[in-house]
């Protein structure tokens, strides 16, 4: 089996594990009820309960950000850069992602008024940009990721 095989069963028997511990717990009168995964499992280590902390409290609008964007402590970069400490930083200038020669060369750095603007329009606001997502329409949404970022 491929590693990739590999991780990809392991996620799969996480996820389904997840959702097992999610099911309807009743049983029929007088049987006895099987112990959920919750029951019976050992208790989350230091780091799982931060991780688990960080993800709760990221706002919902944030979601769709997190499909190339990591917020985690291990600050790697994914398809997007990593985004603790974003907010105050030069554009293009942070960690160890490939940025734009767009991007790099803007001249922006992130406040509120420039996140804003990028997370509307990405392409609009820095044409070359590799960014490839079309925008947050919704101002309010726009709001919630940008406070989210200040607080990282």
């Amino acid at each position: 089996m491929t590693r990739y095989k590999t991780i990809q069963s392991a996620l799969a028997l996480a996820l389904a594990t997840a959702l097992c511990a999610c099911g309807n717990n009743e049983t029929p009168e007088g049987e006895a009820a099987e112990p959920t995964v919750t029951e019976t499992a050992a208790p989350a280590s230091n780091a799982v309960t931060q991780v688990a902390e960080t993800a709760d409290s990221k706002p919902a609008a944030f979601a769709q950000c997190a499909v190339c964007h990591k917020v985690d402590e291990a600050r790697h970069s994914g398809i997007g850069p990593h985004l603790i400490g974003v907010f105050g930083a030069a554009a293009g200038s942070r960690g160890d992602y490939a940025y734009s020669t767009a991007l790099k060369n803007s001249g922006i750095t992130w406040d509120d008024a420039s996140l804003d603007a990028f997370i509307a329009s990405p392409q609009r606001t820095v044409s070359g940009t590799k960014m490839a997502f079309g925008g947050v329409a919704d101002e309010a949404k726009r709001k919630e990721i940008i406070e989210y970022l200040k607080g990282l």
